[in-house]
């Protein structure tokens, strides 16, 4: 017998826990559904809600909370696209190993966040970790907060930039990874911006 890969495995993870996460969003807000359709559809959940857990973010206290950048729903669209809104607004998250800066490297240079242009990492602190999403074992200094996220009835750490509160994903602690901090801030590439030169806060540096 063949098992799947650890990419593959985690795909399906994915894919079942955004379905559930549809499918528990239809069942609060739609109060058409038919109160029979809907105990079949919250009967089915206790199996996998850690699913969605594991790649969605619900009202967390980051939308709370004011930053220094601060803009309407409607203002945030006009500067990002459908997908970035999805994530750095609606908390979404992008499927595994499909992002554009998972597999990116280099040797120096910053990420900023793709909301307000932030600097938020080192190209020095992104390690390869293989979980599908970039990695990093930490961040500049006051860059990135952090919010205990309930959701789901497992607690997690959110993290988010602080200047916009854009919702970068989140982070672990105690993975083992050999890395100074041993943490491993788990970022959608859609939140990012990538820029070769590390004055990029100052307006500088295109980014790639």
């Amino acid at each position: 017998m063949r098992f799947p890969s650890f990419s593959n495995f985690v795909r399906t993870l994915y894919t079942f826990g955004n379905a559930t996460a549809r499918l528990q969003s239809l069942s609060r807000g739609n109060s058409s559904i038919a109160p029979v359709h809907r105990a079949i559809i919250l009967k089915s959940m206790p199996s996998i809600p850690f699913l969605g857990s594991l790649f969605g973010t619900s009202t967390s206290a980051s939308q709370k909370m004011s930053f220094p950048e601060s803009k309407s729903d409607d203002e945030w669209r006009t500067v990002l696209n459908k997908e970035q809104f999805r994530i750095l607004r609606e908390k979404g998250t992008e499927a595994p190993f499909t992002g554009k800066y998972d597999k990116h490297y280099p040797s120096e240079g910053v990420y900023t966040c793709a909301g307000c242009n932030a600097p938020l990492y080192k190209a020095n602190h992104k390690f390869k970790s293989g979980c599908g999403w970039p990695a990093y074992f930490d961040s500049l200094p006051g860059a990135v907060t952090r919010h205990t996220d309930r959701t789901f009835g497992m607690e997690r750490t959110e993290i988010v930039c602080s200047n916009c509160g854009g919702h970068l994903g989140h982070v672990f602690k105690g993975e083992g990874y050999p890395t100074p901090t041993d943490e491993r801030h788990c970022v959608n590439s859609i939140s990012l911006k990538f820029h070769d030169k590390e004055d990029a806060a100052a307006g500088n540096g295109e980014a790639k």
